[in-house]
């Protein structure tokens, strides 16, 4: 059932995957390493066409001019006032549906579920306009508010069913037990289960943070200020009328990838361990 272990696999195999993980990796790093080495030269060194060789002056000041010449200070705050909201709301509203969907038995429950599970099939790309045209009407638009809403939305049918198929784990008789001696349902939820599925609230967590920090057609749609804007769309805003600086927008875009990778690195433990979850028996 599950993947045999490479060290078991046939030679050719074993050759294979020593010569394609290499290659893959060299490739799925080689633009980031570009992005990297433009975020450290000059522009001169940008005009002359240096585009892979090393920089001829490594320029570590782009760092802060990026922050002293350009609003990425504020479009940085803003992605962060949009993410963490969303990623607190829908791990709290995922636990919470994920535990009534799993452990209780009522009418529709399944029904219920199926609809979870079947919006997360429907293609964005279709509900762009009428999702802008609820937010002109409600007032939202081009506020922080409506990107929030909105991912908060949008992000509940998968981290219900995400949350769902991990508190399904859990033993019925543990909380039956809990109901046996008087304890309340919330007392239930929030002592026993929501311990229990704390490495999967850490990898919902990274997973949500990721997903609304790195969206950019949304906000295009949702989002016209600049003083609005989060990261993801300012960085595009950096080039001018006439003339990229893409020494500066090299620069952006490493640190706007830092705070997910950040809190990846704070909660992987906890990451991985949601993510293996149940993965084996005994």
């Amino acid at each position: 059932m599950f993947p045999r272990p490479i060290q078991k696999a046939s030679p050719i195999a074993n050759v294979s995957y020593r010569v394609a993980l290499p290659v893959a990796l060299i490739l799925w790093l080689l633009p980031l390493g570009a992005v990297m080495l433009t975020s450290l030269r000059s522009i001169e060194d940008i005009n002359q066409g240096n585009y892979w060789g090393w920089p001829d002056t490594w320029e570590f000041a782009n760092y802060l001019v990026v922050f002293e010449s350009t609003p990425m200070a504020r479009f940085i705050l803003n992605s962060l006032i949009i993410t963490i909201p969303v990623m607190i709301g829908s791990v709290a509203l995922a636990a919470a549906a994920g535990y009534a969907l799993a452990k209780y038995r009522f009418a529709g429950n399944i029904w219920l579920f199926a609809l979870f599970v079947g919006g997360n099939f429907v293609p964005f790309q279709i509900l762009m306009i009428p999702v802008r045209d609820m937010a002109l009407v409600t007032g939202v638009y081009d506020t922080h508010l409506a990107l929030i809403l909105f991912h908060l939305a949008f992000q509940a049918g998968f981290c219900t069913l995400f949350m769902r198929n991990f508190i399904s784990g859990l033993p019925n008789a543990l909380i039956e037990s809990a109901r046996v001696e008087g304890v309340s349902e919330y007392k239930i939820f929030w002592f026993i289960v929501l311990p229990l599925v704390r490495p999967a609230l850490a990898a919902l967590a990274v997973l949500i943070f990721t997903f609304v920090w790195n969206d950019y057609f949304w906000t295009l749609v949702l989002v016209q200020s600049d003083s609005v804007k989060p990261v993801t769309a300012g960085i595009s805003a950096l080039r001018g009328q006439w003339l990229a600086s893409w020494q500066l927008i090299s620069a952006g875009a490493i640190l706007a990838a830092l705070p997910p990778v950040a809190l990846f690195f704070v909660l992987q433990r906890h990451f991985i361990a949601g993510l293996t979850l149940g993965a084996t028996k005994g």
